[in-house]
């Protein structure tokens, strides 16, 4: 099996690591990203539902009110687990990517049962809101976190990102701005090319091209259990060494 670093921002580092464990392999978590809470307004009175499309919109929402009565729209399978740990009864769950959430949308809910409310981060990826306006629906973007880049890594993953195989075989990348807060720190460690940079879709793969690579996969969906996935071809290869 192989010994993998996890740069996902917390609490889903957390979630992803102790998969890993589960599955054989050794996890390193250096969150590339910290998720700081900002003051929002909590009041959904009039709002129809809830829409998350990160675990850590669930995490800052739920902190900060205690509203639970909302049908709450996921965009994956993390955010909704998410959802589901926090309370939330009624969880709707996308494919993975805002496209598939709003086509979720659109097929299940009522434009006219009111407004969606979606608790965003303050750098928003994608606009979820132009795509339901294109069906009907009103979306009100409030953001509740914002994501800090990493200063540094910790001393034992600076060792193992010198070190690599089989001190290192694979990083985990969720996001494509902890990829470029990744690349910013690794660049004195040129090239990586032993270990591979296993990615949660194209874009973040893009943001990780920024070093010199083993390998760069891309997990067939935008789902933590399909990045997961492609670890066994990395167990493979070192054990054809």
């Amino acid at each position: 099996m192989a010994r993998v670093l996890v740069t996902r921002a917390a609490p889903g580092a957390a979630a992803t690591a102790a998969r890993l464990e589960a599955l054989g392999h050794d996890a390193l978590v250096a969150p590339m990203l910290r998720i700081d809470a900002v003051p929002a307004d909590t009041d959904v009175a009039g709002f129809q539902g809830l829409v998350f499309t990160s675990s850590n919109g669930v995490a800052a929402f739920a902190a900060a009110s205690p509203v639970r009565s909302l049908p709450a729209w996921c965009v994956g399978e993390a955010t909704a687990e998410a959802a589901q740990a926090a309370g939330f009864p009624k969880v709707h769950v996308a494919g993975g990517d805002l496209h598939r959430l709003a086509a979720l949308i659109g097929a299940a809910a009522r434009a006219d049962a009111g407004p969606l409310l979606q608790a965003a981060g303050a750098d928003l990826a994608g606009d979820l809101a132009q795509l339901l306006g294109a069906e009907g629906f009103s979306v009100t973007v409030r953001t509740f976190y914002r994501a800090l880049e990493a200063e540094g890594f910790p001393a034992a993953v600076e060792a193992a990102l010198a070190a690599g195989p089989p001190t290192l075989e694979a990083v985990l990348f969720h996001s494509a701005r902890g990829a470029a807060a990744f690349v910013k720190l690794a660049k004195h460690h040129d090239p990586l090319a032993r270990i591979d940079a296993l990615c949660l879709s194209a874009a973040v793969a893009q943001a990780a091209c920024g070093l010199t690579w083993r390998r760069v996969a891309v997990a067939a969906e935008p789902l933590d259990s399909a990045l997961l996935a492609l670890l066994p071809a990395v167990a493979m290869r070192e054990g054809s060494h």
